[in-house]
């Protein structure tokens, strides 16, 4: 055999794997589509108390490539089985159930779904100061209010922002937020990725308390032969998307990102952690940034595996030792059917609640003078990820060093010690120490432009609106 036949015999045997390869992928994309609108309909229908057809239409507008297949996406609301079942093109047919209070719905797989018997929630006195009263708090300055205005506009029809709540706190205190119909300060609303942020600060909890070691190998137990280079993974790398597991991007979330297998982890696996841990190594561990929904799923066992075991436990301490000393009163985690915390999206909590959780990086992992995130861990929260082109940090983004983000950001205003949690098509938790704030943005608006959802307004206005306060307040 010539080299040159060997050469095309391995060019087209490499060709047709990676055809088999895109069509298995392929024969992937309802069940994902379905799986991820089942889903949202099912969570802010049963938990946000939502109107599903408002959510749908909001949701398929918002994400890139969705309104494609909208008119071929049908879906039926069983409010009397709480359940929600998804088709596309007839195919592909997805089926979510909720659950309960307090952990919200999963994807029915058609095997063994695992029991979560939460006890009620203590109503314990928070920790962190009330940042406001029962009311809603109208803007205290006419800067601020038409801030608020621009951000609830609609300028641009053909990419609707569709905000939905604004939280501004200023030294702890609420001083302007505003709502969209039918959304009110105690109803819960889904972060999607910002949910991230607070798996990341439940770990820090727990290395605070010694049950994990931040730069030490984690103990996931497919991982632990002699010969497996997984082996080398540590909770570092997991917050900072550096574990170099072969599963895709969740960077983009679109149509086409259906075809990544983060994705199949997300809407067509029973056991998402099990699938992300058995996945082979893209890359050494620390090597590269890869950021996927993976590494916050296997982040989320482990915090489970060292809560007790089991989606009760891991929600109790959750309770005891985050939400209920910040005053979290309406934090809803959703877990897949054998029990996992569905950690890197699934997180809703009210408008305030997120600006609660905000506050509590502002000061530093403090609440009422209890410390609740080791010391240090907001700085290495907010410390670059190298080759993090968008600018993250450990659970948060950052713009904290000479990432390609973090000078996009500053150049348009944000502060250059700011660091944000972040969720796709437009939620914002956004921490800026310099300026005393913590911003909270949550809608339903296109990822691209990056200008869409108007929070590079919201940001610049509000620190005007506050700048201006501060000069006329001091006599300046």
């Amino acid at each position: 055999m010539t080299r040159r036949n060997l050469i095309l015999i391995l060019a087209a045997s490499t060709a047709l794997s990676a055809l088999a390869l895109s069509a298995a992928r392929a024969r992937d994309v309802p069940k994902v589509a379905t799986g991820f609108v089942a889903n949202v309909l099912c969570t802010e229908t049963f938990v946000s108390g939502l109107d599903p057809a408002r959510v749908f239409t909001e949701t398929t507008s918002a994400m890139p490539g969705a309104s494609l297949i909208a008119w071929a996406l049908d879906y039926r609301v069983d409010r009397a089985r709480k359940d929600v079942t998804v088709t596309l093109f007839g195919l592909g047919r997805s089926h979510a159930v909720y659950r309960g209070e307090g952990v919200g719905c999963y994807l029915d797989h058609g095997g063994a779904v695992a029991d979560i018997a939460l006890p009620p929630a203590e109503a314990r006195p928070a920790l962190l100061p009330e940042i406001a009263g029962r009311a809603v708090v109208a803007p205290q300055t006419s800067q601020l209010a038409a801030a608020l205005d621009r951000a609830f506009a609609e300028p641009d029809r053909s990419t609707p922002r569709n905000a939905r709540a604004i939280v501004v706190l200023k030294d702890g205190r609420v001083i302007a937020e505003r709502y969209a119909d039918g959304i009110g300060i105690d109803t819960p609303l889904l972060g999607f990725s910002a949910t991230k942020s607070v798996i990341s600060a439940l770990a820090g909890i727990l290395v605070r308390k010694r049950a994990l070691k931040l730069h030490e190998r984690v103990p996931i137990a497919a991982w632990q032969k002699p010969d497996d280079p997984r082996r080398a993974i540590t909770l570092d790398h997991l917050l900072r998307h550096t574990a170099g597991l072969k599963l895709g991007s969740s960077l983009q979330a679109s149509l086409a990102s259906a075809l990544e297998p983060v994705n199949r982890m997300k809407f067509m696996e029973p056991d998402m952690a099990a699938y992300a841990a058995s996945m082979p190594l893209e890359s050494a561990p620390g090597a590269a940034w890869n950021y996927h929904d993976g590494n916050t799923v296997i982040l989320a066992h482990l915090i489970r595996q060292a809560t007790g075991g089991s989606a009760a436990s891991m929600m109790s301490f959750a309770r005891q030792e985050l939400f209920e000393p910040l005053g979290m009163r309406n934090v809803t985690l959703e877990f897949d059917a054998s029990g996992n915390a569905e950690g890197s999206s699934q997180l809703l909590a009210s408008a305030r609640d997120w600006a609660r959780f905000g506050q509590l990086y502002l000061n530093d992992g403090m609440a009422g003078g209890k410390r609740i995130l080791p010391e240090g861990w907001v700085k290495y929260s907010a410390t670059p990820t190298p080759n993090a082109w968008v600018g993250q940090g450990a659970g948060f983004w950052t713009n904290l060093g000479d990432s390609f983000g973090a000078t996009y950001r500053t150049e348009r205003g944000w502060p250059r010690d700011a660091f944000f949690a972040k969720g796709t098509i437009g939620q914002y938790v956004i921490i800026a120490p310099s300026e005393r704030l913590v911003i909270v943005r949550l809608g339903r608006s296109p990822n691209w432009p990056p200008e869409a959802d108007g929070v590079f307004q919201l940001v610049a206005d509000v620190i005007a609106a506050t700048n201006i306060h501060a000069k006329l307040a001091g006599g300046n």
